[in-house]
């Protein structure tokens, strides 16, 4: 092959690679990692009270942060706050119960920083309730929490593993 005027001038100004300086390319991996392990932490953990014992299911979808109700088997809490006992809801024939709806009325009057606001705004309420407490005591809450603007009522479980299916 005949090496023309051309060919000599584009082999002139040719740029030749010779070792790859790997500073900034682990830098680029370093700040992956980091940014990874920053955000795989998103995962939220409600922590139920020693009393409550919650039922097990297959849950998929990942909990908000909502207003959160506590039904032991001896007394109800809304937001930590006890609000009545399990025995006088049974006790009372009404489908609402008052202190509840007065303390769900609180929570969204008082709004602090940017996670009561979240939570004040979001008009969700998680139950937390004991399996061995009365379904009726948690149609009550639920009920009330309806009355009181909170639609969205979820009921919180502990995530049991997956069967596996038979072929």
């Amino acid at each position: 092959m005949r090496n023309t005027r051309r060919i000599r001038r584009m082999s002139r100004n040719r740029v030749k690679i010779g070792k790859m300086n790997l500073t900034s390319l682990m830098d680029v991996f370093t700040i992956l990692v980091f940014f990874l392990l920053v955000n795989s932490g998103s995962v939220e953990v409600m922590e139920a009270p020693k009393t409550v014992v919650l039922p097990e299911s297959r849950v998929e979808a990942k909990p908000r942060e909502t207003v959160v109700i506590f039904i032991s088997p001896e007394e109800v809490l809304v937001q930590g706050k006890s609000v009545m006992q399990v025995a006088d809801i049974l006790d009372d024939d009404s489908l609402t119960i008052q202190p509840v709806s007065e303390r769900l009325q609180e929570i969204g009057q008082s709004v602090l920083g940017p996670n009561t606001a979240v939570v004040a705004e979001s008009q969700e309420v998680t139950i937390l309730a004991d399996k061995s407490v009365p379904f009726d005591v948690i149609r009550k809450v639920m009920s009330t929490c309806t009355e009181g603007g909170y639609e969205n009522v979820s009921l919180a479980v502990i995530q049991k593993a997956g069967l596996a299916t038979a072929g």
